[in-house]
């Protein structure tokens, strides 16, 4: 009894726990989890008994085994096709599935504990595969395998797997845009992509540039962290070059890169080729002027800057001293800022001569008014120096006559240089009277200038004016001859003469019957005109009459004084000299000889003793009425006179001026003194 009890708890038995029907035939089943991994085969015919013994035929009809993933209740979650190898002529039978215990595993039974990983084996005839749960690079490889690079990168860049798979991925990705020719898009990736790697870079470079690419990549390569080879640069700049379109980004990246990065020559070696050719656009022109500074070739660079009409240009010649080079750009500077152009070409004339810039400006077959230019440049010119241009004055005359009348009568009275049967054309085609009155006038011809002035300008005073500068007598007659076959004229010109002809020799040939306008009112103004010119000439002849008398009579009193010679070391201590003084005590001990060279009446003799006037040892009084004395003579004879008539002498003295304002007396010649006396 008790060996039949225990006996029966070993013995072992089936639990039916779940059922259901499929519609395929099972190869094999295991758990997974709470779900079902089921081994699937179908076939094509639902009649053919896939358990029989039967060969089968050579041309299999069977489809490729499934796995499926189902519930204890047949919930179908999941399918997958395997692709087995000669799965066209298998059975049901030929395949198994089985899976390994699991290491983690605590239920012997076959369930996985928590943190377990399940492992199948599905076997064939020629097959056995192996099926695990996918791992993030499983999942990474499959998405790239399936085309979706897109979420393959995300899943990198997420931390899902290996940082290394990131190079892998980002190559495989752009790869796959070259393929798909999604260029634009590579290359916004390549950043991203590339990271930091100098090698990577270069080689994705060199690759775009092989594809003929390498425009939509420019933008994107780094000139820093990481910083490529000079080289790589170069391709770049070199790539930009060959297509118009290209351009504008080839000047946007000359200024953007640093000119350390690279050499301007292999890319200046790429463009000048093009210079005179069609595909030559004005970015290109401007970028190879960036690379030319960048060259230090700034003679090249200026002249693409003024073939541009690039508004800095000035301060790049200032900046760079480049005036020597402006003699071939006259033309384009005066186009882009003629003020300015007009300012350099006058400050170096020297460098830059007139006959270039009129040359230029007279040849150019640019579309422009040269006219207007030569006629800015040469006006400037003549005020800086009038001649500087003298050969171009005929020219500026027509120039001036065009653009600026108004300073045509400055420049023909100051210019020698300009013909005057010319001017006078070019003044009668315009009509400009004051100017042909002007050339008439220097080219002798007054009577016809001033025919022209009456009978076309119509005003008096102005050839009152014109007759007055020529200084001919002739001319008054002819100007009161033409007057008087006008009334209006005749009344106009008794208005003007006043002071430079008589009013009334003018009113003597006015023929009888003749109406003058305003007569009356014109002759009232005459007379007293007339008068107050009188008046005003008596009172300047009576000021200047008294002003002769006092400078007569103050150079009769200065002329009586005497001038003191002494040696050119005596000290004098006093300015004027009188019979008391002892000037001649006080003369310095060390005397030079002084010579005197005068014509007296004397024969250079003194007056008084007759010796001769050196002035070694002994000084001089000299007269203006050219009489000298010795000092000691001329005082000892002038005591004598004192002697004789002392009250005569004094009279005299005070009403001829011989004693100045301190009391002193002044020194007179004795023999003109006692002639007068």
């Amino acid at each position: 009894m008790q060996r039949s009890i225990t006996t029966a708890s070993y013995q072992k038995y089936v639990d039916i726990v779940g059922s259901f029907q499929t519609s395929y035939h099972i190869s094999g089943i295991a758990p997974f989890g709470d779900l079902l991994v089921v081994l699937a085969y179908v076939s094509e015919e639902d009649k053919e008994n896939n358990f029989s013994n039967a060969v089968p035929s050579r041309q299999g009809t069977a489809q490729r085994p499934e796995i499926h993933l189902v519930s204890w209740k047949n919930d179908e979650l999941t399918t997958d096709a395997l692709p087995i190898h000669g799965y066209e002529h298998y059975k049901a039978k030929d395949y198994a599935l089985a899976h390994a215990p699991f290491s983690g595993s605590s239920n012997a039974g076959g369930q996985w504990a928590a943190g377990d990983e399940p492992l199948y084996y599905i076997v064939s005839p020629k097959d056995i595969v192996v099926a695990k749960p996918r791992d993030t690079e499983d999942h990474i490889a499959w998405l790239l395998q399936h085309g979706w690079h897109e979420k393959a990168l995300a899943a990198v860049e997420a931390g899902q797997g290996r940082t290394e798979l990131l190079d892998e991925v980002g190559s495989r990705y752009l790869d796959h845009l070259i393929i798909e020719r999604k260029y634009a898009e590579a290359a916004r990736l390549c950043p991203k992509l590339l990271r930091g790697s100098p090698s990577a870079w270069e080689r994705w470079v060199f690759h775009f540039a092989h594809l003929r690419q390498l425009a939509v990549l420019v933008p994107y390569i780094p000139t820093e962290n990481p910083q490529l080879s000079d080289t790589a640069y170069e391709v770049a700049l070199v790539a930009l070059t060959t297509n118009p379109s290209f351009h504008k980004l080839l000047l946007t990246t000359v200024k953007k890169w640093p000119p350390t990065l690279y050499s301007a020559s292999p890319v200046i070696s790429a463009i000048e080729p093009h210079l005179n050719s069609s595909s030559m656009t004005d970015l290109l022109k401007e970028a190879l002027a960036e690379l030319y500074v960048i060259n230090s070739q700034y003679d090249k660079a200026f002249s693409l800057y003024a073939e541009l009409l690039k508004p800095e240009v000035f301060e790049f010649i200032e900046k760079h001293n480049l005036h020597d080079d402006v003699h071939d750009k006259v033309v384009n500077l005066m186009t882009l800022d003629n003020k300015r152009t007009v300012n350099l070409l006058i400050q170096h004339r020297d460098t830059i001569p007139p006959n270039d810039v009129v040359g230029q400006l007279l040849h150019t077959s640019q579309s422009c008014d040269k006219k207007h230019l030569l006629h800015l440049y040469l006006h400037a010119l003549f005020e800086t120096d009038m001649n500087a241009g003298k050969d171009f004055h005929d020219m500026q005359v027509e120039l001036y006559a065009d653009y600026e009348p108004r300073m045509l009568l400055p420049f023909l009275r100051t210019s020698q240089h300009y013909r005057l049967d010319k001017a006078y054309e070019i003044f009668a085609q315009k009509e400009l009277v004051r100017e042909q009155v002007f050339v008439l006038g220097r080219m002798g011809n007054a009577k016809e200038a001033l025919s022209t002035i009456i009978n076309k300008l119509e005003d008096i005073q102005e050839a009152v004016e014109f007759v007055m500068e020529q200084h001919d007598d002739e001319l008054w007659e002819e100007l009161i001859r033409q007057c008087l076959q006008k009334p209006e004229m005749v009344g106009m010109l008794l208005e003007h003469t006043v002071g430079n002809l008589d009013p009334l020799y003018i009113v003597s040939l006015v023929p009888d019957g003749l109406e003058i306008p305003r007569l009356r009112d014109r002759l009232v103004k005459i007379v007293t005109d007339y008068r107050t010119e009188t008046s005003l000439r008596h009172g300047c002849n009576d000021i200047l009459k008294a002003d002769c008398v006092n400078l007569l009579v103050k150079y009769y009193q200065e002329a009586r004084r005497g001038v003191y010679m002494a040696s050119m070391d005596e000290e004098v201590t006093g300015t004027r000299v009188d019979k008391g003084s002892s000037r001649a005590s006080e003369r310095s001990s060390s005397v030079r000889a002084l010579e005197i060279k005068s014509r007296t009446r004397c024969g250079a003799r003194c007056c008084l003793c007759f010796d001769p006037l050196s002035i070694q040892d002994i000084s001089v009084i000299v007269f203006h009425c050219c009489h000298a004395y010795h000092l000691s003579c001329l005082e000892g004879g002038l005591d004598s006179m004192k002697s004789n008539s002392s009250s005569q002498g004094s009279d005299e003295g005070s009403e001829d001026g011989d004693v100045t304002p301190s009391g002193e007396s002044r020194m007179r010649c004795v023999l003109c003194t006692t002639a007068a006396a």
